[in-house]
């Protein structure tokens, strides 16, 4: 009986803590989208060895308080896994990787250990609904023309353009906002909301009629 009730808690239970590195940048980064960064300072260039050696992410967020180099940073509540993609050091002592964005995290709790790395225990969100819109099929069109124009090097993978989220992520990405409102963007639980949001703007930009 207790075995029952045991299987149950954990089967209705919510997704489970971790613990990961983080980032935090003066830029957002979005699931499916991809991300250079020049790595310098100590703690991230041990982190990003520790990630290639591992092939385990580490999480991306915006600064809401602070600066990217020195002390360290206040970060958004809720960022993107990052997962190393390739990597170069064509200069000695800047490390160049290339990222990836998997899914969402929120920090619950984070520690800064003596080195000045951030690690933040985080808990994953989930993936938005893939739901129909009126709004959808002028938002996909005008991702479409501009991808022919400048093709996939800001992305992974191949085109989803069937997919509401992943058109709204690419859109935001293209679009000329302040990383402020590409943080609320990605906060974001509802792709519709993010596709009608993104169709007043293209509208308001004269960018689809």
């Amino acid at each position: 009986m207790i075995k029952k009730l045991l299987d149950v808690v954990a089967q209705t239970a919510g997704p489970k803590a971790q613990e990961i590195p983080i980032f935090p940048l003066s830029g957002v980064l979005f699931p499916g989208g991809l991300m250079p960064l020049n790595i310098f300072e100590q703690r991230y260039m041990d982190m990003t060895k520790a990630c290639l050696k591992s092939g385990a992410a580490f999480g991306i967020c915006l600064i809401r308080e602070g600066s990217e180099v020195g002390a360290p940073a206040v970060p958004e509540a809720i960022g993107t896994m990052a997962y190393i993609q390739d990597w170069d050091m064509q200069q000695l002592g800047i490390l160049q990787v290339r990222v990836a964005g998997e899914g969402r995290f929120r920090i619950v709790d984070r520690r800064v250990i003596h080195s000045g790395l951030i690690i933040g225990q985080v808990t994953p969100i989930q993936d938005d609904e893939n739901t129909d819109c009126p709004e959808f099929v002028p938002c996909r069109d005008f991702l479409h023309k501009v991808l022919a124009q400048i093709g996939n090097a800001h992305f992974k993978g191949e085109l989803r353009l069937d997919d509401t989220s992943w058109v709204s992520y690419r859109i935001t990405e293209i679009l000329p906002m302040s990383q402020i409102i590409k943080q609320k963007m990605l906060e974001l639980t509802s792709a519709r909301m993010r596709i009608e949001i993104l169709h007043r703007v293209l509208l308001e930009q004269k960018l689809i009629t």
